[in-house]
């Protein structure tokens, strides 16, 4: 079975999941708060069962149960130790999502208790190194919400059916394609998404578009001592870096609050060790939180011409300074790509999703994009994707790869036209494992291909006055057939001859009817 295959099957099953909470919730709240009960809940039972699968295997020669280990005082020390160094936080037995579901079938189950376990959750990893990657992880599930029921038993009853339905789902953890938060996420905000007013492409990159970006910034990399994205969202893109090359830290910044909780939990969720990542509630462009840091690995899929301040005082700012123009004030694209760009280590590399004008656009753009080609030559690659392939636009976007070290090709520019190349749906287009590969390897290889890669010489750029527009140097013209004009001729004689035939004969009715 393909990847997409297996993705669409967990979809479906997620899908039905989320909709049937979705339907629990509906009335008692605006559709895009749903998310805020549904995915803190389901990080809990991944919490919970984390914990309860660590605590067995250092148990499993001791022949006792959590419970019966938690009552005694040298155990408990132990495992409590043990389980703040390596997972960062403890669930105690009676705290379990597991104990939970079983209260909920003995009708004992109050939504005060579980307000108890995830604070109780949050307060154990108070002074330890963990702190900072738990702290307000749930903060925006409001338990004590009116719109949960007016009565604490209408609350208990309408939560304790939304963990039931969470406890049917099956993670499938060690053979997920799915992000499964991050899927969750982008499923619940598209289906309501008039409601919100929010659209899932600003935060969620789905997860082949995730899976070649990585393979593109990983090509020839075992390893990468620090990866990150500076509008990581729900972390997806960090997650799938990860599975093409060893990571040694992985850091993201975003700046919406729920969002940047979603990729704590992503992190956690996947298994990502907290000692491993740190990810910050931060505005990317307006404060650089790490200006000295850099990075092995930058991917990101940051918002498609969204405005920032633009204000005059960054052309102080070492991110900026070096260009002499500040990225337009509506369309802040290379604003991102020059922040990621100042970050990249001596044998970094780049590989960041926009929207096509950043291959054309003039005035302060062209003078970056200019820049960057000419007087730094870091751009290594560019790739037009498919329409349509996000949540939130259908326009078509690129993928710029940039890097410190060319490798022996200082003096070309790989230009891919992919966007042919994808998986028609209903809503929403996809691009296949095929359509990766064929891309991924026409960038490793950099040979000529027809209609798909052309090696563009920077004589053929500076030709073109640096306008990287993809069709300038992949043709992909298709040649009309030739028309035979003595046939097209006859044929109109013909059809001619008939109309003047249906003509006299539809008149002859008419004048038996005497009209």
């Amino acid at each position: 079975m393909s990847t997409v295959q297996i993705q669409k099957e967990q979809k479906s099953e997620l899908h039905t999941k989320l909709w049937e909470m979705a339907n629990e919730l509906r009335g008692n709240m605006e559709a895009y708060e749903f998310k805020n009960y549904i995915l803190g809940l389901i990080f809990y039972r991944y919490l919970s069962e984390r914990t309860q699968n660590y605590i067995n295997e250092l148990l499993k020669h001791d022949n006792i149960t959590y419970e019966e280990a938690w009552e005694k005082e040298d155990y408990k020390e132990s495992l409590s130790e043990d389980c703040l160094d390596h997972l960062g936080y403890i669930i105690e037995p009676k705290y379990l999502f597991s104990y939970l579901i079983k209260m909920i079938a003995k009708g004992e189950f109050g939504i005060d208790y579980l307000e108890k376990a995830i604070s109780e959750i949050t307060e154990s990893t108070i002074g330890q190194e963990s702190e900072q990657d738990f702290d307000g992880l749930w903060e925006d599930m409001d338990l004590k919400s009116s719109k949960l029921g007016k009565m604490v038993s209408e609350k208990s009853k309408l939560i304790a059916k939304i963990l039931n339905t969470i406890n049917t789902i099956d993670f499938h953890l060690e053979n997920m394609e799915l992000d499964v938060l991050g899927d969750a996420y982008e499923y619940l905000i598209g289906m309501f998404a008039q409601t919100a007013g929010k659209k899932g492409g600003e935060f969620y990159t789905p997860v082949n578009m995730s899976k070649l970006v990585a393979r593109l910034a990983t090509v020839g990399l075992t390893e990468a001592k620090t990866v990150s994205d500076c509008a990581c969202g729900s972390g997806g893109l960090l997650l799938q870096v990860g599975k093409y090359c060893k990571v040694g830290q992985y850091f993201g910044q975003e700046l919406t609050s729920t969002t940047y909780n979603l990729a704590r939990m992503n992190m956690l969720l996947h298994g990502i060790d907290y000692k491993k990542f740190e990810i910050l509630n931060v505005d990317t462009l307006e404060k650089d939180q790490n200006p000295d840091r850099q990075y092995t690995v930058q991917v990101a899929n940051p918002p498609y011409s969204t405005s920032w301040s633009a204000n005059p005082k960054f052309l102080d700012d070492d991110r900026f300074s070096v260009y002499g123009k500040l990225a337009p004030k509506s369309t802040a694209d290379f604003a991102f790509v020059q922040h990621m760009i100042y970050h990249m280590a001596e044998d970094g590399r780049i590989a960041v999703l926009l929207p096509h004008g950043v291959l054309f656009r003039g005035n302060a753009e062209e003078t970056i994009r200019k820049h960057i080609v000419k007087n730094m030559n870091y751009l290594d690659a560019v790739i037009g994707l498919p329409a349509n392939c996000f949540q939130g636009t259908s326009i078509p976007v690129c993928c710029l790869i940039l890097k410190r070290e060319r490798n022996g090709n200082s003096g070309n520019i790989c230009f891919i036209d992919a966007s042919k190349y994808y998986v028609q749906g209903k809503n929403q287009n996809s691009i296949s494992d095929e359509d990766i590969e064929r891309i991924v390897s026409a960038y490793a290889e950099r040979k000529e291909i027809e209609k798909f890669c052309h090696i563009a010489t920077m004589e053929e750029i500076e030709e073109n006055d640096y306008n990287l527009n993809i069709p300038r140097y992949v043709d992909t013209f298709e040649p009309e057939a030739e028309v035979d004009l003595q046939a097209v001729k006859e044929s109109i004689k013909t059809h001619k001859t008939n109309i003047q035939k249906l003509e006299q004969e539809v008149q002859a009715y008419l004048d038996e009817l005497g009209v």
